[in-house]
């Protein structure tokens, strides 16, 4: 099968991630609000630039991104999703559509941004090349994934869920198949980037009590298919067994997190 007739999954993540858009964006987007300052200021985003949000969710990376000054454009498979995004930032371009086939003209974004949104194209490959093509000469595509899972506590809760998946399709990756410098590189080259530099960025979440931490985690496309697989009180009971160790004496759950982003150029 060729790149371009391999299968699209906007349908499937559509459903999945516009399930619980409302809790996504007020209780876990703003969660690793750091991580999306970070890679916006470490790309060198600045006022009047032109960026795009490729797999943009609820739009927080792009009203961080007006706050800068820059022109914001925003694709995603969700519908609600999207909805909330426009809130957020009105003046933004805010699309529905597949990342495989972006609807814009070559060379129209000085930074594009992939937030675990690349890997999980039905075609990857495909997808990082159409970020290539909008990006202008001398741009930048950031590519951001989980980091190494090896000592981040954040880790056991990402894979708390495992048990309730249905089986995945071969060659399908995992939360962390690009957590290795190497093949996040490869993965990049597999675009057509030119890969740069790679750096992480630690995150801490910070949940009030257990009743905000399962509105926030419950509210991904990954909890949503773990539902569907399962049921909402199997994803509510392991989620919170492996939140219990982040338990803190006022009743707080703070976890640990760290993403990977690597910066390539067109």
């Amino acid at each position: 099968m060729s790149d371009a007739k391999k299968p699209r999954t906007t349908e499937v993540h559509a459903r999945l991630w516009g399930a619980r858009a409302r809790d996504w964006a007020d209780y876990q987007e703003g969660q690793v609000r750091a991580m999306y300052e970070t890679v916006l200021a470490r790309s060198g985003l600045k006022p009047g630039m032109a960026y795009l949000d490729a797999g943009c969710g609820s739009g927080l990376a792009a009203q961080i991104a007006v706050s800068r000054g820059a022109r914001v454009s925003g694709i995603d498979a969700a519908g609600e999703l999207l909805a909330i995004a426009r809130e957020r930032s009105p003046k933004g371009d805010f699309r529905a559509g597949d990342l495989e086939e972006l609807p814009y003209a070559d060379k129209s974004f000085d930074i594009v941004t992939g937030f675990n949104s690349f890997q999980f194209a039905g075609n990857p490959a495909l997808a990082l090349g159409e970020a290539r093509r909008v990006t202008k000469p001398g741009g930048i595509v950031a590519i951001v994934t989980w980091g190494k899972p090896e000592g981040m506590e954040m880790a056991s809760i990402i894979t708390s869920l495992k048990e309730l998946m249905p089986p995945p399709p071969p060659g399908s990756p995992g939360p962390f198949a690009l957590s290795d410098e190497t093949a996040l590189r490869a993965f990049a080259v597999s675009g057509g980037l030119k890969p740069g530099e790679v750096f992480d960025i630690p995150c801490i979440l910070d949940y009030p009590d257990l009743a905000t931490a399962l509105r926030g985690l419950n509210s991904s496309g990954v909890a949503a298919r773990a539902m569907e697989n399962s049921s909402e009180q199997a994803v509510s009971a392991a989620h919170t067994k492996a939140l219990a160790p982040f338990r803190q004496k006022d009743g707080h759950y703070k976890t640990k997190a760290m993403f990977r982003c690597l910066l390539a150029r067109p």
